[in-house]
């Protein structure tokens, strides 16, 4: 399904649409992460910049979060956002910060000649989810359950916290 999105995406069938989902701007939603350390490494110097001027889409999309590869965007399932673990928000927002950078530098963000567990991009992003979530204190078991995905099988699980030095 996930690969089916991002190949709907590639070919911008949302842009036929006859409706937009509004964009906001992200500050108002998260405000405060100009001041995150981990942010800050990310954007570098132009941190305030870049969060001042990047837009949040809220969808009725299930999932989670995700970057669009049309114009760089976050899209936040309004569902996920509701009832979501915060601490998983959280790192989630991070893990899509950096691929919002990845995107302002050029980077194919859905590259398929990669598994997801061991594409670049992916790997990353969940390297600074991980960096974060050692910082706030979370066990290996609860980052494992925050690596877990219903799209990605145990043994993918395995590779990618392998590659994280994450002991699942």
């Amino acid at each position: 399904m996930l690969r089916a999105l991002h190949a709907i995406q590639r070919l911008r069938v949302f842009e036929l649409l006859p409706f937009k989902a509004p964009t906001h701007l992200l500050v108002d939603y998260f405000g405060g992460m100009e001041k995150v350390d981990v942010v800050r490494r990310i954007f570098g110097e132009r941190t305030e910049e870049v969060l001042r001027s990047l837009r949040v889409e809220f969808t009725w999309m299930r999932g989670y979060m995700r970057v669009s590869n049309v114009d760089g965007h976050i899209i936040v399932s309004s569902h996920y956002m509701n009832n979501g673990d915060k601490v998983d928000i959280y790192l989630d927002l991070i893990h899509e910060l950096v691929h919002v950078k990845q995107f302002m530098e050029g980077k194919e963000l859905f590259d398929t000649d990669y598994s997801y567990v061991e594409r670049p991009t992916e790997v990353e992003a969940y390297r600074c989810a991980v960096e974060e979530a050692r910082r706030l204190g979370l066990s290996e078991e609860r980052i494992c359950q925050y690596l877990k995905t219903e799209w990605m099988t145990d043994q993918s699980l395995k590779r990618l916290a392998r590659v994280l030095n994450v002991t699942c």
